[in-house]
């Protein structure tokens, strides 16, 4: 595969290696050869680091709550976290075909002007996954500290813990995930790479410490859900781990040699994306079965419900296993995200986009922590809009990935605007939006206007189907008006 690189700039021109200690200077134009290094198995530690958190076992607990058996629960999660991660692989290739990241690629198909609409969904996603992190991170934080210091941090008569507690932790995280988004790449490819392990070990201790509410006998007990239910589970599990992630698959592919095998970097991609979060959804279930009470606690405060039996000597460890695993993913959100900043067209340095984002995060982190009435009821209604948005751009993505894969993407020579994928993208993202359903009562206002009120409480609207029907009536969509396209193009050129 070969590729043409852009002249394009966004802050000072790059560094001739890539150094730990210093800000990385590269922005959104195409990495020079002279920069690449590594290999594709460097790339499992960053998206092992990414779903390594607590709120992985969490989300056992939440696909049971939609109705299923733990059996039922397990097979959908997988399913979903696989199918979902393998495109975050598939759009990865392009990361090392063209040393660009994700969004600026997505010129090649939407154009200069085009891109924008799809670019300003993926800053959405990932500020939106910063400020979840973030949020849950001091949510967790604060109980526990209110157990470890109720004398401090704990409200008077109880445990429930102040909002100085939670400010706090929410301040710790966030300074720690803008520090290291400023730095850039190579100290968030080390940083990830030492916090996977610091964070296995310390997830292996607490699961031998409440390995005891296990109940395995439990796993063949309980109501099946229906089938619609399980189609329901899985697209849920998608927009739990890779429909948050696709939009940022080539910027941590970007570096790596444009000779890299593109089988290894899907593979080595989603086996890091996909199996610390499966063992934790595994471990989730079983505690769930064992105790049903942990679904509803852990809806409401994910980290504190799952600490709620833990003997105090580990509360400190586990405080840090938490801020680690949450932070972990959210310095990977802060660092694409001034990526899209600067593929708005926004004239800023990277290191400066990354601190704006931090800005957003914590405003968007107080309405969660201090406004917002369901912390589970935003964050479901925020993965099922962003995640059809984010379908629907995948598939236009993967189409033209298809299509440019005898001559790889062409970056020089960007059309104004690519109106087969925008069309694509507006239309399929319409539909997708009008078949899913919301339990937040101000975003179900503008969602499900395709169903009806039966559908919308019932089979269809417990599938959330949208997300599926988004992927698929983009990529065809896209694939038939594209090659109309170059028809009447003299030439055949795009």
């Amino acid at each position: 595969m070969t590729q043409q690189q852009s002249p394009e700039r966004h802050g000072s021109p790059p560094v001739a290696t890539a150094s730990t200690g210093a800000v990385e200077r590269n922005g959104i134009h195409p990495v020079p050869d002279s920069e690449r290094h590594g290999t594709p198995r460097s790339l499992f530690w960053p998206w092992a680091a990414s779903g390594l958190s607590l709120l992985g076992i969490a989300y056992g607990s939440y696909l049971m709550g939609l109705g299923l058996s733990p059996w039922q629960a397990i097979l959908t999660g997988a399913l979903g976290y696989v199918l979902s991660f393998l495109l975050v692989g598939l759009v990865s290739v392009a990361g090392a075909w063209t040393g660009a990241p994700t969004m600026a690629i997505g010129r090649a198909p939407f154009g200069a002007q085009g891109n924008k609409l799809p670019t300003l969904f993926s800053y959405v996603c990932n500020v939106g996954w910063e400020t979840v992190l973030v949020t849950l991170s001091s949510l967790g934080g604060a109980a526990i500290l209110a157990r470890v210091a109720p004398g401090t941090f704990a409200r008077a008569g109880g445990q429930t813990p102040t909002t100085a507690a939670q400010a706090l932790c929410f301040a710790v995280t966030a300074v720690s995930v803008v520090v290291v988004g400023i730095f850039g790449h190579s100290l968030i490819m080390k940083v990830q790479k030492y916090l996977t392990a610091a964070i296995t070990m310390l997830t292996v201790v607490y699961m031998a410490l409440m390995v005891h509410r296990i109940d395995p006998s439990a796993l063949g007990g309980g109501p099946s859900g229906s089938l619609g239910t399980c189609i329901g589970g899985v697209v849920f599990a998608m927009t739990l781990l890779g429909l948050g992630w696709v939009n940022c698959g080539a910027d941590y592919s970007r570096y790596l040699p444009r000779t890299s095998s593109g089988r290894a970097i899907a593979g080595w991609t989603t086996l890091g994306g996909v199996l610390p979060p499966l063992v934790l959804l595994v471990f989730g279930v079983l505690l769930n079965a064992g105790d049903p009470k942990l679904a509803a606690a852990a809806a409401a405060d994910p980290v504190g419900a799952l600490a709620a039996e833990l003997p105090t000597w580990f509360l400190v460890p586990y405080l840090l296993t938490a801020i680690g695993g949450f932070a972990s993913g959210a310095i990977m959100d802060i660092y694409s995200s001034g990526m899209s900043m600067l593929a708005l067209g926004i004239p800023v340095r990277r290191s400066l986009a990354v601190l704006a984002d931090g800005v957003l995060m914590a405003v968007g982190g107080w309405y969660v922590l201090f406004v917002s009435p369901s912390f589970f009821a935003t964050f479901q209604a925020f993965l099922s809009v962003i995640g059809v948005a984010m379908a629907a751009w995948t598939a236009v993505f993967l189409v033209e990935q298809w299509r440019c894969r005898h001559t790889g993407f062409t970056l020089t020579s960007v059309r104004p605007l690519g109106w087969p994928a925008v069309v694509a993208l507006t239309v399929a993202t319409a539909a997708g939006l009008g078949l899913i359903t919301s339990g937040d009562p101000h975003i179900a206002r503008a969602v499900g206007f395709l169903l009806t009120d039966r559908a919308a409480h019932g089979t269809l609207g417990a599938m959330n189907l949208g997300v599926v029907v988004a992927l698929a009536v983009a990529g065809a969509l896209y694939a038939c008006t594209a090659s109309l396209a170059d028809r009447r193009t003299p030439g055949g050129a795009r």
